[in-house]
This record gives C-alpha cells, structure tokens and sequence, in this order.
C-alpha cells in the first residue's frame, strides 16, 4: 500500500474522468430507447431515485475500496480482505467485465465513427427511412468495414491509456466531456424551436402512473448501474488515484448529479427530433442509428445536426471505453510487474480480437449458426451475459464485501462518522443486496415482475 502510485492532478481531473465513465453510450444509446420503452415520465423519476439511493452508495464503496487500498479492483479486494483470498473474485469480475465490455463496446462506437463519416459526406441525403435503416443494415453486414471501425476505436482508446493517469486519461477526459456538455447543449437550443419539443418535454417530464411495474423499476435500477460504470472495477481504480483529502461522498454526489443532467440532456436532445416527425420513442436499439439519422436529414441543416450529433456520440463513446481498458491494463501492472504501456497494448490487442466475432456477427462470415444455436448473435450475447449476470453479481459482491468483510473501524476512518454514515452503511449493508439481487432474478427472466 505504500508503493508510489500516480493520481489525479486536480479533483476536476477526477470528476470529469468519472463523468466522462459515466456518460457514455449507457446514456446516448441505451438511455433514450429504455425511457422510450417504459413510457418515458415515471420511469426518468425511477431512474433518478435508482441513481440517488442505490447507485451513489455504490458508487462511494467502490471509491473507498480503491482509495483504501490503493490498488486496482483484485488487489483492493485481496488487501482489504483480512487474508479471505477468495473474495478476489470480486475484483476478477469487475475486470472480465471491462473486458468483455470494450470487445463489443468498440464495435458499436466504431459504427458511430462510421455515421461522422456518412454524415459529413451527405450519405443520408435524400433516403427515406426504409433507405436509412438499410444503411445501418449494410453496415453491419460488411464484415470488413466493421473491423476497420472496431480496429480504429480500440487503437484510439490504448493510445490514451499509454500515456498515463494525468497525460492519457485525465488530460483526454477533460476535453471530450467539456466538448460533451458544449455539443449537448448546442444541440438542446437547436431542439426548442422543433414542433416536436414540447411534447418531448411531456413525455420526459411528466409521469403516467399507469406504465408503472416493477419490472420498469428494476430496469431503471439495473439502467443506473449500467451508466454509472458500477460493478466493473472502473470506479475501484480510479478511486484508487484519489488523495486521501478528497471528500469521496461529495464527489460522488457531484458525479451523480451530473450523470442525471447529462440523461436528461440526452433525452432532450432525441426525443423533440422523434416527435416532431410523429415516431415511434419505443423504437428500441435501432434508434440511434435506423431512425435518428433520417430524422436530422429532414432538419435545416440537417448533415451538420447529424454529423455534430454522432461526433457526440463518439466522444461519450471514447471517454467510457478507456476506463475498460485501464481497468484491465491496471490490475495487470499490479499483477505481473509488466510497464503500463505493455500492459496497455496487450489489452487493446485482446479485446480487439475477442471482439472480432462482434464486428463480425452481422456478416455471418464468422460462427455463422450462432444465432440459430443461441437466439442472438455474438455481440449480443456476450453484451447479454455482462448486462444480466457479471455487473449486477459484481455489484452483489462489492455491497456484501464492504457490508460485511471489511472492517467497519476501517470505513468509519476512511469515510468519517458523520450523518452521512450510518445512513450509507445500512444501505450497503441491507438493502443494496436484495435490490441487486431482485436485478439478477429479473433480467435472467427466472420471474417476471
């Protein structure tokens, strides 16, 4: 614990680092169309409460493990431990996750790489929407440009966590999510002047209790987990480039906050463009890049909405995928004694090709009876057994270490013995586990709520 480590410069280092985790395609993507599906007001107000009760408490324990320990997540779990080397397995699934994550995760960001490109060339003028979804379609199917895109956005994303903590990470991090909230509110301001914007602002905004069911919340819980980067080990390793002075609870509520804004940011910037072309919210995965960008080529100045829309889109993309290759390339540092920039190359070069049955998954040219043998194909597979087992058991383990294995004396001198305490202690300690745990039965679909 007393080896030299490097840490954030600055606690904005830190805050936009973990904003910039945070805030990426969990928000972009996968934020807008779940609100869409679970009809839009209550389930942003389940989605906010999940974040504030359940996530943030979360959110400081990962914090405090590596802080704490001042290792990545296996290490934070085997110091803090008391000798119990088992509950390594703890920091061995945040790390698999990361892994398994940035292996599809660069696939899709890859395809965003793709839509700047298409957009700044003026690919989608004049198609309708059956031409634009067909696009999307197509792109997916060329096994080879896919793995051009999957290639280029992973190279990105190691080059940066080459450079280190202050100069790859924290300097990188501190651009693009300063770039994130410019473009996000730019495009906001574009979006009050559409038709669509104050249906928009009802359909976020205001809650139909009729769409209310337990299933909806336990999405919006297993949703806050996804976009606050928990169960991952992200969290544990960049809490363990913190000072000992950094108020851990505040930064995490600052975090919080700004993931929330950023959310609704998002749903303000899609939802007015979908409702002023009367479309359909529940349009599923495919909203983004089937039915947004026919959409803003309808717009004045349309290729230029679209463009700054997808360089949005990859730049969220970038500042969450280079936590997945830290967390990696950090507990191998930590594991084997081998320089950050090997570690770093190795990583990028393992989750590239792992990823490859992804990018290559629409094509067929690759395990070409996957679907018809697991139902899905390999991308979403492998984004399946993440989403519904290794984050939430993740998440499940964590709660139940810092609850119950972990010196309390050691958390009350880590954390103080303020109000804040004990409130965060029972939480962790009560009820975390049996929400996390109502998660797993869900998504696994052993019942149905």
């Amino acid at each position: 614990m007393s080896q030299h480590r490097e840490h954030w410069s600055s606690k904005l280092g830190f805050i936009l680092a973990a904003i910039g985790s945070a805030v990426g395609l969990g928000i972009l993507w996968k934020f807008p169309y779940t609100v869409g599906e679970n009809g839009g007001g209550f389930f942003l107000f389940s989605y906010i409460l999940c974040i504030l009760v359940i996530g943030v408490p979360v959110f400081i324990a990962e914090l405090f493990l590596g802080r704490t320990a001042q290792r990545a997540s296996v290490g934070a779990f085997d110091v803090l431990s008391r000798g119990s080397g088992g509950w390594r397995i703890g920091g061995y699934l945040g790390l698999i996750s990361s892994f398994l994550i940035m292996s599809f995760y660069s696939v899709i960001a890859g395809y965003g790489l793709s839509y700047v490109v298409m957009s700044l060339t003026g690919a989608f003028a004049g198609m309708d929407a059956a031409q634009v979804s067909s696009a999307y379609d197509n792109l997916t199917m060329s096994g080879s440009i896919s793995l051009f895109w999957h290639a280029l956005f992973t190279a990105i994303t190691m080059a940066i966590v080459v450079s280190g903590v202050r100069k790859g990470i924290e300097f990188w991090t501190k651009i693009m999510t300063r770039a994130l909230f410019l473009i996000l509110a730019g495009l906001l301001i574009y979006n009050v002047r559409l038709a669509g914007f104050s249906q928009a602002l009802h359909f976020i905004f205001v809650p139909d209790f009729s769409e209310f069911n337990l299933g909806s919340l336990l999405e919006a819980l297993g949703l806050a987990f996804f976009t606050l980067s928990l169960g991952q080990g992200i969290m544990i390793s960049y809490g363990s480039y913190m000072k000992k002075t950094d108020n851990i609870p505040n930064m995490s509520l600052i975090v919080a906050f700004s993931v929330i804004v950023v959310s609704i940011l998002a749903a303000l910037v899609i939802f007015p463009v979908v409702f002023t072309f009367d479309f359909e919210p529940a349009a599923g995965p495919g909203l983004v890049f089937k039915t947004l960008p026919y959409l803003f080529f309808q717009l004045p100045g349309g290729p230029i909405v679209s463009t700054i829309f997808f360089t949005l889109f990859v730049f969220t993309a970038l500042t969450s995928a280079i936590p997945f290759i830290e967390v990696v390339a950090t507990n191998m540092m930590e594991l084997t004694g081998i320089t950050r920039k090997r570690a770093a190359l190795y990583v990028g070069l393992a989750t590239f090709l792992f990823g490859v049955p992804s990018a290559l998954a629409g094509s067929g040219l690759l395990f070409g009876d996957w679907t018809a043998i697991f139902g899905r194909d390999f991308l979403l597979t492998i984004e399946g057994i993440v989403s519904t087992w290794l984050i939430p058991i993740g998440g499940l383990v964590t709660a139940i270490f810092v609850g119950y294995i972990v010196d309390e004396a050691v958390l009350k001198e880590e954390m103080g013995t303020g109000r804040f305490f004990k409130p965060w202690f029972t939480l962790i300690k009560w009820v975390i586990p049996v929400a996390i745990f109502l998660i797993i039965i869900q998504k696994s679909g052993a019942l149905e709520f």
